[in-house]
């Protein structure tokens, strides 16, 4: 287990009801932190991270085996021109 420094942004925010909170993530991964947020805040927040990213050290995220530093990032898909 690790505690991880997890700041949302935009919708990821809304769907965590705040802007920061630091976590104990059991395994400490990418994918270990997924879960952890769908478990907690639910379906919001699956829809959100379906389309969103995690970046950890400032690098988005895919691998769901990377392991974590002592923060992420949760952002949602954003679209631009």
């Amino acid at each position: 287990m690790a505690d991880v420094r997890v700041r949302y942004f935009a919708a990821a925010a809304d769907a965590a009801g705040r802007a920061d909170e630091t976590l104990d993530v059991p395994g400490a991964t990418v994918g270990d932190l997924r879960v952890a947020l769908v478990a907690r805040y639910g379906e919001p927040m699956e829809r959100m991270l379906r389309s969103g990213s995690i970046l950890v050290d400032g690098i988005v995220s895919r691998d769901p085996q990377r392991q974590l530093g002592t923060g992420a990032d949760v952002l949602p898909r954003f679209s631009g021109g």
